[in-house]
């Protein structure tokens, strides 16, 4: 048996089997594994797009990928190093992503000849020389093992298998050298009632890990250095965490109650559970019976002067478009997140895309604009959070904050911030004792003034219909309309004056440009630096703040030969950069319900390089 230590390089795995075989726990138990030794990590979550899709079937596999290593890691990765396949149809679905020679761990116990045939094998790929030529083929009866192991205990032969996948975890753990304690520590306390079940799984985790040690079929394992990180306290964070944890700072920071009003739904669920748990904070969260009683929730909130807060996916804001059109009229304060998935409608509920930037900045009726904001990474969601909550707050306007089911279900180290760097929020209330019109404006922000309802004297209307400006009394004069308008659309442009410069990775001016948004921030990033490392000409910048854009972002376009945009849609930015911008960018464009992978992006700088 031999080591090898892979200082300064990644590893990507990727754990994949039946939606019921416990591949997204394995996957979050190794990343939170890799968390703790220390590895920069990010990670892929893929989930069935049916909550109950055909056991054994190829659109039934679940998988979780991540890539960990030693230096920064800024995407799950592209080609798979490692490939754990529980069964035929994971095998079928995942085999191409598995780089040659890569590493190939299959449970063979689930290879019968109904699966084969629901996966569209004719004939038993192990069973020939195929695999084992092109990859470094492990195959192993895990759920046997297992139930052997588990003989003794008093558990049925369907629970005795449910403790497959740790026996899958323990293998990986003994490849890459590390402790299984946090993993025994996780079970003890999951299991804590159901101390049976807590044992069966820890023994099939301690099965899987001292198999690799026994056997000799594995020649080798690994070890992946730490990585080097900015002094501070790390962990690992999902994105909806980051979102929920962002929202409570910004209420808990400025001294100001926080309410979130919402209704289930896939990949935005999240949230409402995350926040739910901070009640001693004096959170309120308020589950509705559907998205409109959820947003109208939140305004209420907002105009009995809390924080408030409402989230969802594509479908559930094109309900509640009519209710954000009342947040807007009556310039109340308002963060509505959008984790954006595959449309159109139900689609594709549990994929990833980029598809709702248009719904966010134009999907209302009448003449309606939002502040829009766009979170790049798990991490970077605390932040965004944070702004959105500062600007909604700030400027008296709801703001949208855009995330996705990639950025949303994966995961990635996350420093704690310092309390005291986090900016204090300057909220323009009305004061006891001011003189007070509904709709008087702060000469910067163009807000109205907060009157909290219970102020004696603060008394005043709102609703849908057009005001007045100043007095806030209703109006159907056409010149005032035509005034209210405009000056909506003003407290969204003068936001530009309160939003950071964007910033240009590598050089300031060159050949092309390589614009994104979202969560193709990673992607884009491991493409560029790639291209530097061949000395290309190539340049990045990543927009966080997308309605309004950054004052300085027409100057760094212009200073570049070519653009080009990549989108999880078919071109949404592209469309508003060209026409706001006038310049030539072009785009590359996948609505696969998948993130781009660094080499895509790569290829594609390339070639435009080369026209």
């Amino acid at each position: 048996m031999s080591k090898e230590s892979l200082n300064n390089e990644v590893v990507t795995i990727r754990f994949s089997g039946d939606s019921g075989d416990g591949m997204q726990l394995t996957g979050v138990q190794f990343s939170e594994n890799t968390a703790i030794f220390g590895n920069d990590l990010n990670t892929l979550p893929d989930f069935p797009a049916e909550i109950r899709a055909p056991q054994g079937t190829l659109y039934g596999v679940s998988s979780f990928q991540m890539q960990f290593g030693s230096r920064q890691i800024f995407t799950p990765g592209d080609e798979l190093d490692v490939l754990v396949a529980m069964n035929p149809a994971a095998l079928q679905v995942h085999l191409s992503d598995l780089k040659e020679h890569g590493l190939l761990i299959v449970n063979t116990d689930n290879f019968t000849s109904k699966n084969l045939k629901l996966a569209n094998y004719e004939t038993n790929p192990l069973e020939d020389e195929s695999l084992a030529k092109k990859y470094r083929l492990i195959t192993v009866g895990m759920t046997s093992l297992v139930k052997t192991k588990l003989d003794d205990m008093e558990l049925t032969p369907k629970e005795k298998a449910r403790s497959t996948n740790m026996f899958a975890l323990g293998l990986l753990y003994w490849l890459y050298e590390r402790d299984i304690q946090t993993t025994i520590d996780f079970l003890n306390k999951k299991f804590k009632n159901k101390p049976l079940i807590s044992e069966s799984n820890i023994k099939a985790l301690k099965t899987g890990f001292y198999y690799g040690e026994t056997i000799e079929v594995i020649k080798t394992t690994y070890k992946v250095g730490k990585a080097k990180y900015e002094p501070g306290k790390y962990r690992n964070i999902m994105g909806n965490q980051g979102l929920s944890l962002g929202l409570l700072a910004a209420s808990q920071n400025n001294d100001i109650d926080l309410f979130f009003g919402g209704y289930p739904i896939t990949p935005a669920s999240d949230i409402l559970h995350d926040l739910s748990k901070f009640k001693s904070f004096g959170i309120k969260t308020f589950q509705a019976e559907d998205e409109i009683a959820g947003i109208t929730s939140a305004i209420g909130a907002a105009f009995a002067g809390d924080l408030a807060v409402t989230a969802s996916s594509g479908p559930g804001i094109a309900l509640k478009g009519e209710a954000i059109g009342l947040a807007t009229i009556t310039e109340l304060p308002l963060v509505i997140i959008n984790i954006q998935r595959g449309g159109p409608s139900t689609g594709l509920p549990t994929k990833t895309e980029q598809s709702d930037l248009f719904q966010a900045i134009y999907g209302r009726n009448g003449e309606c604009p939002c502040v829009v904001l766009a979170a790049s990474s798990p991490s970077d969601c605390f932040e965004m959070a944070y702004q959105a909550s500062k600007i909604a707050l700030e400027h008296m306007i709801p703001v949208f904050l855009l995330s996705d089911g990639y950025i949303a279900n994966g995961s990635e180290p996350w420093k704690f911030p310092d309390v005291k760097d986090l900016p204090k929020f300057k909220i323009n209330y009305v004061k006891d004792g001011e003189a007070f019109l509904p709709y008087e404006r702060d000469d910067n922000t163009l807000a109205r003034k907060w009157a909290i309802p219970g102020q004696k004297g603060y008394e005043h209307r709102i609703g849908g219909l057009e005001k007045a400006d100043g007095t806030g009394n209703v109006n159907y004069d056409p010149d005032n309309h035509h005034h209210m308008t405009i000056k909506r659309q003003e407290k969204v442009n003068i936001i530009s004056n309160f939003i950071p410069d964007v910033e240009v990775f590598g050089p300031s001016s060159g050949k092309l440009l390589v614009v994104g948004w979202g969560g193709t921030y990673g992607s884009i990033k491991s493409a560029v630096t790639k291209a530097h490392q061949e000395n290309l000409s190539v340049s990045q910048i990543h927009l966080k703040y997308l309605n309004p854009l950054p004052k300085n972002l027409g100057e760094v376009l212009l200073k570049f030969d070519k653009i080009l945009m990549p989108e999880l849609n078919m071109g949404q930015l592209l469309s508003i950069i060209r026409a706001k911008y006038l310049v030539d960018a072009k785009g590359f464009n996948r609505i696969k319900g998948k993130p781009f992978s660094a080499n895509d992006i790569f290829k594609e700088i390339k070639k435009h390089l080369e026209e």
